[in-house]
């Protein structure tokens, strides 16, 4: 294995680790089910996306899940949880790649974030409904809101929690961005060879 692909893995590694310890910052959120958490665990996946392409922010994403799993467990034995924060990722990770990878400023980043934010809210609010809160009911064995009780969960619930975490991860990855321009134009710069697409 090349010097390069090594260097790639390392960062990965480590902005892994980066994520992990982040998403163990958890915090609920007032008015809204306590079961949802904000954190900031995205915020290396982003780096990694945009410094070394996609499947390096998709494994960031996996890895943090995989280590929060292995370290904290799942109510329901089955990483449910971990399987929707993953989606998650994806869900405003890819937008803003794709958005940042034509317009490689502060705006598009941004324009990248909010498109990111969009996708999740929505994206997560009909697989909540069709396919994790189903899928919590059957591992938990206890019978599921059904019918317009489901529903206001995901309008009143799920919808406005992905809406407000979007929008904290968006402030403060710009404000990163702002302060790190420089040095994620070198990173980028220097993982171009290996980058992974």
């Amino acid at each position: 294995m090349s010097k390069s692909k090594t260097r790639v893995l390392i960062a990965i590694a480590m902005l892994s680790s980066i994520s992990f310890v982040l998403m163990l910052l958890a915090f609920p959120l007032p008015a809204l089910p306590a079961y949802l958490k904000v954190d900031f665990s995205d915020i290396p996946a982003l780096i990694a996306a945009i410094t070394m392409g996609p499947i390096a922010g998709i494994l960031v994403a996996l890895l943090k899940n995989v280590l929060d799993w292995l370290f904290s467990g799942s109510p329901t034995g089955v990483p449910v949880g971990h399987m929707a924060n993953f989606v998650t990722s994806l869900l405003f990770l890819t937008p803003v790649y794709l958005v940042y990878r034509k317009v490689s400023t502060s705006k598009g980043l941004s324009f990248g974030l909010v498109i990111g934010t969009i996708s999740m809210a929505i994206g997560m609010g009909l697989l909540n409904y069709y396919v994790f809160l189903p899928m919590y009911a059957y591992f938990l064995n206890f019978p599921m809101e059904s019918g317009s009780a489901l529903v206001k969960s995901v309008i009143f619930g799920i919808l406005p929690f992905n809406l407000i975490k979007g929008i904290l991860v968006t402030i403060v990855m710009i404000v990163l961005f702002k302060r790190m321009k420089p040095f994620l134009d070198k990173v980028t710069a220097s993982f171009q060879v290996p980058k992974i697409n």
